[in-house]
């Protein structure tokens, strides 16, 4: 299941709204993926956006879902302030000027065996991306399943790889019921200083006239308080993922032996 409209907003908020709201004054914000235009809807919503780059590397997906699936997008590709790039994600921000992004959020499939984008969830990429935030700049990247079965596939390794390169990286989590699963999101910055504690969540948007269906300071305060078993997980993690040593969700022995039966 890649998104359903019954449930899509969970998703999207929860990806979205933690680092916008976060940030003070989000102003320019990079997107890599996201063709159905949901994740750009969401960016926009914040009127000191002054502009969002969108990069995704399908563009008959984009086409597709601008035809046919419009609620995602909500006008969002027609918006002025939106500049839609089709092509590399990688070689989309490698182009940007240093220091030209206050959010960077990357909205891609999952790291796949064979699958187009898992060299951007390793530490070559995120070195990169390190250098396009602006001070005070916010990265979040969707991350898997993170449930206390399959978290271990890649929510902790992306979260310790990313603790390679910035020096604070903060792992949430939410259910998304068409993901049959709770799914998992890291979010890093540079600057430590930057509170993530979400208590001022309910404040902001108010200030920035903003009304979620899913997102407030109570929802973000459980996206943040992982469980028991998944921030033991994280605190045993050692797999860094890079280029030479990819790690991925799905592969031919990811779910092997799943249902048989287990000796007691």
């Amino acid at each position: 299941m890649q998104s359903s409209e019954h449930d899509e907003y969970v998703y999207h908020e929860s990806l979205v709204h933690p680092a916008l709201v976060a940030h003070a004054n989000p102003k320019r914000v990079f997107i890599g993926g996201g063709g159905e235009g949901a994740t750009l809807r969401e960016v926009l919503r914040h009127e000191s956006v002054e502009e969002c780059v969108m990069v995704d590397i399908d563009g008959d997906v984009v086409n597709m879902c601008r035809e046919h699936t419009p609620f995602y997008s909500a006008g969002a590709y027609g918006d002025k302030r939106t500049r839609l790039i089709i092509g590399d994600a990688k070689e989309g921000l490698a182009n940007e000027p240093d220091g030209s992004f206050d959010v960077i959020i990357m909205d891609l499939s999952d790291p796949l065996d064979g699958g187009p984008c898992y060299q951007l969830y390793t530490t070559d990429f995120y070195r990169l991306l390190s250098k396009k935030l602006a001070p005070g700049g916010i990265f979040v990247t969707q991350s898997g399943c993170a449930s206390v079965r399959d978290a271990h596939h890649v929510f902790s390794p992306i979260h310790h790889t990313l603790t390679q390169v910035f020096p604070k990286v903060y792992g949430y989590t939410m259910c998304v019921p068409s993901f049959t699963s709770e799914w998992g999101f890291n979010l890093a910055v540079n600057d430590t200083s930057i509170d993530l504690s979400g208590v001022d969540a309910d404040e902001t948007l108010k200030k920035r006239g903003l009304e979620m269906k899913f997102y407030d300071t109570v929802s973000h305060r459980r996206m943040f308080a992982l469980p028991k078993p998944l921030r033991t997980l994280i605190d045993n993690e050692k797999r860094v993922m890079t280029v030479e040593n990819p790690l991925f969700m799905c592969s031919t022995d990811t779910h092997a032996g799943i249902f048989e039966d287990q000796e007691s």
